[in-house]
């Protein structure tokens, strides 16, 4: 399948990874609990790093947010010099429990995963499809990202560890949510920006239809992909689909 009508020629292959190209049950099955099982001990031991301290700041925004929204997140202190070990990883463990995509959440876990495939106990996923295609791509001369909720450096090491070897020297850039959240259509402005790159230059695909709405409105190009375990998505029919990433050509 070639990308949907391109009125414009596509130059940049911007891809999401949970249920694009990795499978949903690696980050569900292995990722997310490794991090659970070791949130814990980072946090206390690493509680007075200059990292964690940023992070820390960054976290106790996020409490007054969830606050703000009408939840009910446990009790981390009323400041940041407040908090404690114990509290803030309480509250990691809520934002899990809720599979929030909140900025310092997703930091941490980079760092605990990334003590994991230092040593080897982690080893990441990818469908089978995507190691040619991604050279494929870059053969023909694309320029091939990565837009995900997981931070840079949790990016970084799932496709540096993967199964079929280090696939990072076919990725030109990495974009997490310091740049915007996915469903917002501004955050992908921003994106075509730093690429210095028209949006409807950019194919971006998803697995996720919000997604793909807010980077449509945008004018990038988009294509929902639809893999083996993937929920069913709300306006499915508004996004071309692909099963796999042997259907993209250029």
């Amino acid at each position: 399948m070639n990308p949907p009508e391109t009125k414009t020629q596509i130059e940049v292959v911007l891809l999401d990874i949970e249920g694009t190209t990795t499978p949903i049950d690696f980050v569900y099955r292995k990722l997310f609990p490794y991090a659970r099982t070791y949130i814990q001990d980072y946090v206390h031991d690493n509680f007075s790093s200059a990292p964690i301290r940023e992070y820390l700041a960054a976290l106790f925004s996020q409490h007054v947010e969830d606050r703000g929204r009408g939840l009910d997140p446990p009790h981390i202190g009323n400041s940041v010099d407040e908090m404690t070990a114990e509290s803030a990883a309480g509250y990691l463990l809520w934002l899990m429990d809720r599979d929030s995509k909140a900025t310092p959440l997703k930091s941490i876990q980079g760092n605990i995963w990334e003590a994991g495939y230092r040593e080897g106990s982690l080893h990441s996923k990818v469908f089978d499809d995507v190691p040619p295609a991604m050279n494929r791509w870059r053969d023909s001369g694309k320029t091939i990202c990565i837009y995900s909720s997981g931070s840079v450096l949790a990016q970084k090491l799932l496709f540096a560890n993967t199964e079929s070897g280090d696939l990072t020297n076919l990725i030109s850039g990495f974009y997490d949510t310091n740049i915007g959240k996915k469903r917002d259509s501004a955050s992908y402005q921003r994106i075509a920006t730093d690429l210095k790159m028209r949006p409807q230059a950019i194919l971006f695909i998803s697995d996720v239809t919000a997604e793909l709405d807010a980077a449509q409105a945008s004018g990038l190009q988009t294509l929902l992909c639809v893999r083996p375990g993937n929920p069913q998505q709300p306006r499915e029919a508004y996004h071309s689909k692909i099963n796999s990433f042997d259907e993209v050509s250029f």
